[in-house]
Protein backbone atom coordinates (compact mmCIF):
# COMPACT_ATOMS: atom_id res chain seq x y z
CA UNK A 1 0.00 0.00 0.00
CA UNK A 2 3.09 2.58 1.05
CA UNK A 3 4.29 1.79 -2.67
CA UNK A 4 1.05 2.90 -3.92
CA UNK A 5 1.04 6.35 -1.99
CA UNK A 6 4.47 7.25 -3.52
CA UNK A 7 3.48 5.93 -6.89
CA UNK A 8 0.76 8.65 -6.46
CA UNK A 9 3.23 11.50 -5.04
CA UNK A 10 5.51 10.81 -7.94
CA UNK A 11 2.42 11.11 -10.25
CA UNK A 12 1.42 14.12 -9.27
CA UNK A 13 5.32 15.52 -9.12
CA UNK A 14 5.15 14.34 -13.26
CA UNK A 15 2.21 16.66 -13.23
CA UNK A 16 4.01 19.98 -12.67
CA UNK A 17 5.47 19.48 -16.01
CA UNK A 18 3.60 20.44 -18.93
CA UNK A 19 1.55 16.96 -20.24
CA UNK A 20 -1.20 16.20 -22.02
CA UNK A 21 -5.04 16.35 -20.73
CA UNK A 22 -4.91 12.37 -20.81
CA UNK A 23 -2.26 12.26 -18.27
CA UNK A 24 -3.86 14.60 -16.04
CA UNK A 25 -7.25 12.24 -16.21
CA UNK A 26 -5.05 9.77 -15.62
CA UNK A 27 -3.36 11.73 -12.66
CA UNK A 28 -7.16 12.35 -11.35
CA UNK A 29 -8.21 8.80 -11.22
CA UNK A 30 -4.92 7.36 -9.38
CA UNK A 31 -5.10 10.17 -6.74
CA UNK A 32 -8.56 9.53 -6.41
CA UNK A 33 -7.80 5.80 -5.86
CA UNK A 34 -5.24 6.93 -3.53
CA UNK A 35 -7.56 9.44 -1.48
CA UNK A 36 -10.48 6.74 -1.06
CA UNK A 37 -7.93 3.87 -0.17
CA UNK A 38 -6.45 6.04 2.95
CA UNK A 39 -10.06 6.65 3.97
CA UNK A 40 -10.71 2.95 3.71
CA UNK A 41 -7.75 2.28 6.15
CA UNK A 42 -8.49 4.80 8.33
CA UNK A 43 -10.42 4.17 12.10
CA UNK A 44 -13.95 4.43 11.79
CA UNK A 45 -14.56 5.73 15.06
CA UNK A 46 -13.43 9.38 14.28
CA UNK A 47 -12.25 11.95 12.54
CA UNK A 48 -9.12 12.93 11.85
CA UNK A 49 -6.95 14.96 9.70
CA UNK A 50 -5.76 11.65 7.09
CA UNK A 51 -10.12 11.22 6.92
CA UNK A 52 -10.71 15.04 5.84
CA UNK A 53 -7.95 15.13 3.82
CA UNK A 54 -8.72 12.15 2.25
CA UNK A 55 -12.47 13.27 1.10
CA UNK A 56 -11.02 16.78 0.13
CA UNK A 57 -8.68 15.80 -2.12
CA UNK A 58 -10.83 12.91 -3.43
CA UNK A 59 -13.69 15.59 -4.32
CA UNK A 60 -11.05 18.02 -5.73
CA UNK A 61 -9.63 15.23 -8.02
CA UNK A 62 -12.57 13.06 -8.74
CA UNK A 63 -12.67 12.62 -12.58
CA UNK A 64 -16.26 11.79 -12.43
CA UNK A 65 -17.02 15.25 -11.88
CA UNK A 66 -13.95 17.51 -12.02
CA UNK A 67 -12.89 20.48 -10.32
CA UNK A 68 -11.42 23.24 -12.96
CA UNK A 69 -9.10 25.45 -11.46
CA UNK A 70 -8.49 27.45 -14.46
CA UNK A 71 -4.91 28.65 -13.60
CA UNK A 72 -2.08 25.80 -13.73
CA UNK A 73 -0.39 27.59 -10.93
CA UNK A 74 -3.31 26.71 -8.27
CA UNK A 75 -2.83 23.34 -9.90
CA UNK A 76 0.99 22.88 -9.14
CA UNK A 77 0.49 24.34 -5.81
CA UNK A 78 -2.05 21.81 -4.95
CA UNK A 79 -0.49 19.04 -7.06
CA UNK A 80 2.67 19.47 -4.12
CA UNK A 81 0.71 19.67 -1.15
CA UNK A 82 -1.09 16.14 -2.22
CA UNK A 83 2.56 14.66 -3.27
CA UNK A 84 3.51 15.61 -0.02
CA UNK A 85 0.33 14.23 1.71
CA UNK A 86 0.78 10.97 -0.07
CA UNK A 87 4.88 10.75 0.87
CA UNK A 88 4.15 11.72 4.78
CA UNK A 89 1.19 9.10 4.75
CA UNK A 90 3.56 6.58 3.19
CA UNK A 91 6.59 7.41 5.66
CA UNK A 92 4.70 7.96 8.79
CA UNK A 93 4.14 4.71 10.83
CA UNK A 94 2.46 6.51 13.86
CA UNK A 95 -1.71 7.36 12.90
CA UNK A 96 -2.39 10.82 13.17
Amino acid sequence: MKNFYFVCAGLCLIGLLNVGIGYYTILRIMITIGAILILINEPKKEFSFWVISSVLIAVVFNPIIPVYLQDKSIWMILDIIVATWFIVKASSPIKI
